[in-house]
Parts: C-alpha cells; sequence; structure tokens
C-alpha cells in the first residue's frame, strides 16, 4: 500500500508540474530601465517569461501548438449573424439536406477569412429553416454578411442565335441585353470550378480574380470560347454583371483558365474568390438579425467572471478550513490542482471560452467540493462507530463512492442534452460543465485519497 501511494504521489506531482507549465501565460515580459551613477550609464533589463507552447520537429515532420486561451464572441468580440432560408420550391424531404450543405458552404467561406473559433450552426424556429454565423473577432460587419450571404451563383453567358427569340428582360440578369441582344445562358457555371485567387495584372497592378476549371470544365470553356472568338461572353455572379461592358474573347481558351477584371479593390477580390472558391449557395439566404459586439463590453464581462471566480474559489477554501480542518485543507489542494488540470484541458483540446463557459467551470468548482464534504462526512460517520482513522479513510471513500458516482453521471447525461440539442453558449456551458465533472471525480477519489493515505500512513 505505501508503495503503491508514493507512486501514485510522484504521479499527481508529475501532472501538477506539466499542468502549470501549460497553464503560464503566453508571454509575459517585464522592461526596467535605470540609469548607473557611477558609471553613468542606462541598464536595460528585458525578463520574459515564456509560458509552454509544444513544438516537436520528427525530421521533415512538426508539430507546434499555441497553448493561448481561445475566446468566444462575447469575450473577444465580433459579428454575431441570422440567416433565413429561403426554401420556396425545395420539397420538405430535401430541405433539411439543403440546410446543411448552405451550413458547409458557409464554413468554407468563413475558415478562408482565417477566423479564430468560428461557430455555424443550423436551427429550425416554427417553418423557419436559419443558420447562425458567429465571427469571433471581425468587427466589419458589411464584410462579414458580404461574405456569408451571397449566393455566389455563376453563370456564363453568350449570344444566341440571330434568328432566335428576343429574351425577356425578367429572365436575363440586368445590364446583358444591351450587349447581348439574344443572351443565353450556358452550361458552364460556377460548379465547373476548381479555384479561385487573387493575381495582380501586369499592365496596371490592378486586383483581378483568376478561375481555374475542372476538367470537365476546361473542355466546356474550350467550346465556348471557340463559338465565341471576337464576340462578348458575359460573367454573372447572382444576377451581377461582373464586367461591363462584358469581355471579348479573342481566341479559344483551351487552358481552363479565366480572369474576371473590373474595379476591384483588394479586399473586394478577396471576398469574391473566397465565395466562388467555397461553392454556392443552395438556397439563397437572407439576412435575419445582425449584431457586432464591441470587445471592450466583452473584457469587463470577463473580468467581472474572472473576480466572481476567484472569490467563490477562495471562499470555498475558506469554508473547508474551517469546517474541517486538516481534511479542508487537504480538500483545498486537490481542489487547486483540479483547477490547474480543467484549465490545462481547456488549451490543450482548445475548447472556445465564453462567459457561459465560464460559469459552468465555476459552477464545477462547486461540485468538486461536494465530493468531498460526502467522503469526510462517511469517514466522521466510520469513526464515531469506533473505527481506526486509516479503515474509516478506506470505507468513507468506498461508500461514498456510489453516491458521488451516481450524482456526476446524472450531470453528465443533462451536459450531453444540453450539447446535442443546444446552440452556442449553451453548448459552451455544457461542455465546460462535463469536463469539470469528469475532472472532479479524479481530483476526490484520486488526489484527495493518496494525500489522507500518505497523512494517516494509510
Amino acid at each position: 500500500m505505501r508503495k503503491h501511494v508514493r507512486f501514485t504521489l510522484w504521479l499527481i506531482i508529475a501532472l501538477t508540474i506539466i499542468t502549470v507549465l501549460i497553464d503560464l501565460p503566453r508571454i509575459i515580459t517585464v522592461s526596467v530601465n535605470s540609469k548607473i551613477p557611477l558609471i553613468n550609464k542606462q541598464l536595460v533589463i528585458n525578463q520574459s517569461i515564456q509560458g509552454f507552447n509544444p513544438e516537436l520537429i520528427f525530421g521533415p515532420f512538426g508539430i507546434q501548438r499555441d497553448l493561448a486561451f481561445k475566446k468566444g464572441l462575447d469575450l473577444q468580440g465580433g459579428t454575431s449573424v441570422t440567416l433565413l432560408a429561403n426554401m420556396k420550391g425545395i420539397p420538405a424531404s430535401q430541405q433539411d439536406q439543403a440546410l446543411s450543405s448552405a451550413q458547409l458552404v458557409i464554413e468554407r467561406r468563413v475558415n478562408a477569412l482565417g477566423v479564430s473559433e468560428p461557430v455555424v450552426q443550423t436551427s429550425q424556429v416554427g417553418s423557419q429553416r436559419r443558420i447562425d454565423v458567429e465571427l469571433p473577432g471581425v468587427t466589419d460587419i458589411n464584410q462579414a454578411v458580404q461574405l456569408i450571404g451571397a449566393t455566389a451563383q455563376l453563370t456564363f453567358w453568350e449570344e444566341g442565335a440571330a434568328n432566335s427569340a428576343t429574351p425577356s428582360a425578367s429572365s436575363v440578369p440586368s445590364g446583358i441585353l444591351s450587349y447581348l441582344p439574344h443572351a443565353h445562358k450556358t452550361n458552364l457555371t460556377g460548379n465547373d470550378l476548381s479555384g479561385a485567387s487573387v493575381t495582380f495584372a501586369q499592365n496596371n497592378a490592378q486586383p483581378q480574380v483568376q478561375l481555374t476549371f475542372t476538367p470537365d470544365g476546361t473542355k466546356k470553356f474550350a467550346d465556348i470560347t471557340t463559338r465565341n472568338v471576337g464576340k462578348p461572353l458575359a460573367m454573372v455572379l447572382d444576377n451581377q454583371l461582373l464586367e461591363n461592358p462584358p469581355p471579348t474573347v479573342n481566341q479559344p481558351i483551351l487552358t481552363g483558365n479565366a480572369v474576371i477584371t473590373g474595379s476591384f479593390t483588394t479586399d473586394e477580390a478577396n471576398l469574391l474568390a473566397t465565395a466562388l472558391q467555397a461553392g454556392a449557395l443552395p438556397v439563397p439566404l437572407s439576412i435575419l438579425s445582425q449584431q457586432a459586439i464591441g470587445a471592450t463590453l466583452g473584457q469587463s464581462s470577463l473580468n467581472a467572471s474572472l473576480f466572481a471566480g476567484i472569490l467563490g474559489f477562495i471562499v470555498i477554501i475558506l469554508f473547508m478550513c474551517l469546517l474541517y480542518g486538516r481534511l479542508g485543507m487537504i480538500a483545498s489542494l486537490a481542489l487547486t490542482l483540479y483547477t490547474l488540470v480543467v484549465i490545462a484541458i481547456f488549451k490543450l483540446i482548445p475548447v472556445t471560452l465564453t462567459l457561459a463557459g465560464i460559469a459552468g467551470f465555476i459552477l464545477s468548482i462547486g461540485m468538486a467540493v461536494d465530493a468531498n464534504i460526502l467522503i469526510f462526512e462517511r469517514m466522521r460517520e466510520e469513526m464515531r462507530a469506533g473505527r481506526s482513522r486509516e479503515t474509516a479513510i478506506e470505507l468513507g471513500f468506498s461508500r461514498a463512492w456510489t453516491s458521488i458516482r451516481d450524482s456526476n453521471i446524472s450531470s453528465l447525461i443533462t451536459s450531453a442534452i444540453l450539447y446535442k440539442f443546444g446552440t452556442g453558449i449553451v453548448r459552451g456551458f455544457a461542455l465546460t460543465l462535463a469536463i469539470g465533472v469528469i475532472v472532479s471525480m479524479f481530483s476526490a477519489i484520486i488526489v484527495t485519497r493518496t494525500f489522507l493515505r500518505l497523512l494517516y500512513k494509510a
């Protein structure tokens, strides 16, 4: 038993060291400038404490992780947009699939923007199907709406036969009929693209969008340009003419490449390329609500939550020490390790922290103490029955375990239901609560028992 206790203790010490390294702030820099009177020179001291960021290199392979906290929308600030999907004309049996496809397209778009920890979720309110998008760190709400809400349906139009009927203005995108009186939509669309990127024109350095077609799209584009040499070819995005006037085909293009030029800014070209690269939305989307959240509000809320958490942690420690004496001090040590381990897990997964998630973490601290209270009360009962302290420790843990297990399992079931069917901040609360509950069982059963055995030489 003594060897087992020592081995477990060393594991706990190693775990504590690892979690402290992970929990350290990424960089803390202190600079001191002072003048040395005797030699009349300036002394500059720069001291940096570098937090632990794993970087492993195995030949050509490398692993590098940034263990900084991931902040959610309510803490970091950013943009929240709710989109309403127009399901008119889509069979009821296919509406869920169409909404899921639209969600994937929007995810590809926001990921291409490089947004940290975006949230893209679908929801249904009555007969309405919605997509909720949260973009932490994105403060330009117009840019976000322009990117995620654009349908991005790219089509190519050519001049039809001279004897063909003149199309009605309502069936042709605006501005085309003045250049193509018998406009005809080709079979080449944005679905035939394999890539889209921003390049710059050699003559004037203006940004432009370079299109690359799939093999099937390359063949279509070659056929279209071959039969339209000397004629205009219009590119239309979401019923808007991209180039006015449309470019004229000088020669057949067999390489599968095309260029969209125009009076683009670099940002506009990047947005267009991102939308085309991600693909077209299978259903039209309209903006139901949009909100910009400032980082100042998030920081003040974070400070208030951290203050409440630290205050609650101190009060719990004082309560345990006053009520249980040495046992309370042991529980406080286990609670401290519990806090370090949970924070380290938040960084490693990583968990996107929101105000609700922090609330779940603070709640789990109280639940971790509940387990220790159950154990200590069972130990007191065994000691009042005349058993030795060492025996009371073992019986207290074994007889309290079933109550601890059942209460924590019920909390995990609740967390799982909230995570499965909740949205946004509710899922953050459920995830942090579940992690806290799991670690609290380890803290109460392994850490506290090891400290008690060591203290009373069980």
